[in-house]
């Protein structure tokens, strides 16, 4: 064992305003399994996280809902806990960003920046909404791109062409939380000097981020880095900048400084060294594992942040990949609505853990999850391969032995295979490489079973004194069952666990793979996984469901305005309608929406004479999921007015709207 390293992890902080889904927990998983193996390796491994609390979301569904923005923290923040109990996912201290702790951090390193001229005013332009008497962040303001012209996009960068620009810039921009064009208003902020940081930072991201990291914040060098807007106006929740009325400090400002927070508050119970670990000479070790969204703020504004307060950098910033369902990217259609507590009132968490443990390397390429191909890998895996190979030989030990193991394996060869195989399952778990380290195991996982489907215990028992070639057999599989169990301990944590009350040896560590368990009584096998069934999986998207209806929805039937800003409303022109053979309210519309031509089936027919119709101009909702009915499909849905039969009203834009026009 190589000498024992101080290491340092955290994960990026969820936002303290929603619970986490399953698309959090690739991150959670990720960076638990890497965390799991170093201390499975007997190295002191810490582990911190804390829930994102500041920034106008918080404040906005705090008022949302008519309780005080601690009030909503303290909730989320109890519910995350939860969850990553649940799940498994070790940390060992979790906080918020909003605890006095990070506060006096958040302080402390800004008044350092002063003190070396680190910070600059600026006079800056911004949106204003004036109903809500506010400032708009970038992500509040939806309008048309003016590089692309496409319609409905956010405030700092196109969807659809990848320009970025500020909501002043965008063509009829609108306020989504008032649904009003907003304003122009100049106000004074507060910038951190990031651009002279340039040489530092390119030196220091070539031996801390990975290679596709690194072309990717080449980029960002080439282009030039910005100086970065760390101040907000009120109203706002967050800390409020000293000597500074009205000026709060950016959420991404503080949200970093998080990390250091739940470390000292954990350092705090503990009696542990702070300055040990995020000192500027500090030897120990410091990884952050992210999403790829979020690349620019860890490998270049927490870098300088850091080293510009004469702190510590970071060894290493390890990105990853999104989830996407079924190829497409996350949607409450689409599994999007289920969260980590939803999935494990269903399901043992743990099979999941495994399912995004197998798809996990150290790139940042996104994670596909394919119900499917869940069921099939978690019952062919966990089921039919690892449980399978105890099930099979734990109750010929019983019978023969009463439950002790023999003395003395039969076979020492396929033993050290296993414990061999060890060395680079841990290198693939280093390098983060979990996938490889997966088809790894369960390669072995076929050599034990096909040890044992050679040895046919079930069928050498009949035969007169077999019993002690049959307890060797079923000794030397239960041992390499125990091996695979260590190796997947870092995936698998539950289920090692009661794998490991099984076996009866005690718990188990990385160098349990090097000596087999002999002579030890073992408990009576219990089934340790249960197959999973199509019905459950289609159980939890069914609640999941259910349970986005009830978010898009107040206890009035309303929706809120995300929700809204969601209908894509086009002006569309009638280019010809036409009557609909077995069908005596319907008339069908083809109609061209600007980007193209749509059918639509309508129930106007009693209202409205087919040539009557030609070159008129309606109002469609574009994005509507097409229909299909017995007559062909419909590919949206035309809007009227009127209680139903000869009294419907068309909606019309004014004169001089073209199609393709969004409705606002």
């Amino acid at each position: 064992m190589s000498q024992t390293r101080n290491i340092l992890v955290t994960s990026a902080l969820p936002y303290a305003n929603s619970s986490l889904h399953v698309g959090h927990l690739v991150e959670y998983v990720q960076t638990d399994v890497w965390v799991r193996f170093q201390r499975l390796r007997e190295h002191n491994c810490i582990y911190v996280c804390a829930s994102d609390a500041h920034g106008t979301p918080t404040m906005l569904s705090a008022e949302a809902r008519g309780i005080s923005p601690e009030a909503l923290i303290d909730e989320i923040v109890a519910e995350h806990r939860r969850d990553f109990e649940t799940y498994g996912i070790s940390v060992d201290n979790y906080l918020s960003t909003h605890a006095p702790e990070n506060e006096r951090l958040t302080i402390g390193i800004y008044r350092r920046h002063v003190e070396a001229g680190l910070i600059e005013r600026r006079e800056i332009s911004q949106a204003y909404d004036e109903v809500k008497q506010m400032f708009l962040p970038d992500r509040y303001v939806r309008g048309t791109c003016p590089v692309c012209k496409s319609p409905d996009q956010n405030g700092d960068s196109c969807g659809k062409c990848s320009a970025t620009y500020t909501p002043l810039d965008m063509i009829d921009p609108v306020s989504v939380i008032s649904g009003t064009k907003p304003v122009e208003r100049k106000s004074e902020h507060l910038f951190f000097k990031l651009s002279g940081f340039a040489g530092d930072l390119k030196a220091w991201i070539e031996g801390h981020v990975d290679e596709s990291v690194r072309r990717k914040l080449n980029e960002w060098f080439e282009a030039g880095l910005k100086d970065w807007d760390i101040s907000r106006d009120a109203p706002y929740f967050g800390f409020e900048i000293p000597d500074e009325p009205g000026k709060y400090f950016y959420v991404w400002f503080d949200a970093p400084i998080g990390y250091m927070a739940s470390f000292l508050n954990l350092c705090e119970k503990k009696g542990l060294d702070f300055d040990a670990w995020w000192g500027e000479d500090s030897d120990a070790e410091l990884y952050h594992f992210i999403g790829k969204d979020i690349v620019y703020f860890h490998a270049l504004f927490w870098p300088a942040m850091l080293s510009g307060a004469g702190y510590r950098r970071p060894t290493g910033v390890f990105p990853h990949g999104f989830l996407t369902i079924d190829g497409e990217k996350m949607s409450k259609s689409r599994g999007g609505n289920v969260t980590m507590a939803g999935f494990a009132k269903y399901l043992e968490p743990d099979y999941l853990r495994y399912y995004y443990a197998s798809k996990l390397s150290p790139g940042v390429e996104d994670i596909d999850f394919r119900f499917d191909d869940f069921v099939a890998k978690v019952n062919a895996d966990l089921v039919g391969k690892l449980v399978n190979i105890a099930s099979r030989c734990a109750g010929f030990v019983q019978r023969i032995n009463g439950g002790v193991l023999a003395d003395s394996l039969p076979d020492e060869t396929l033993f050290a295979e296993f414990r061999e195989a060890a060395a680079e399952i841990a290198e693939d778990y280093e390098a983060r490489r979990y996938a490889r380290a997966i088809r790894r195991i369960m390669a072995l996982a076929d050599r034990a079973n096909q040890m044992i489907d050679e040895q046919k215990p079930w069928l050498a028992i009949k035969e007169p004194g077999s019993e002690a070639a049959v307890l060797a057999t079923c000794t030397l599989g239960l041992n390499l069952f125990r091996s695979l169990i260590v190796l997947l301990k870092p995936v698998i944590p539950s289920v090692a666990g009661r794998a490991e009350a099984f076996l009866g040896g005690g718990e188990l560590t990385w160098s349990s793979v090097d000596t087999p368990l002999l002579g030890g009584r073992i408990e009576k096998f219990k089934p340790l996984l249960n197959r999973v069934e199509d019905s459950t999986v289609a159980a939890i998207l069914a609640e999941a469901s259910e349970g986005a209806k009830g978010l898009e929805e107040t206890h009035d039937g309303k929706i809120d305005l995300d929700t809204f800003l969601k209908i894509d409303l086009r002006v569309a022109e009638i280019l010809e309608a036409s009557l609909v053979d077995g069908a005596d309210k319907l008339l069908k519309l083809r109609l061209d929406i600007g980007d193209g031509e749509r059918t639509v089936f309508a129930g106007i027919r009693s209202a409205y004479e087919p040539e009557s119709l030609q070159g008129r101009k309606v109002v469609v909702v574009a994005n509507l999921e097409p229909r299909k009915m017995r007559f062909g499909v419909s590919e949206g849905m035309i809007l009227a007015a009127g209680p139903g039969g000869d009294d419907i009203y068309l909606l019309s834009p004014d004169s001089g709207a073209t199609p393709g026009m969004q409705v606002r």
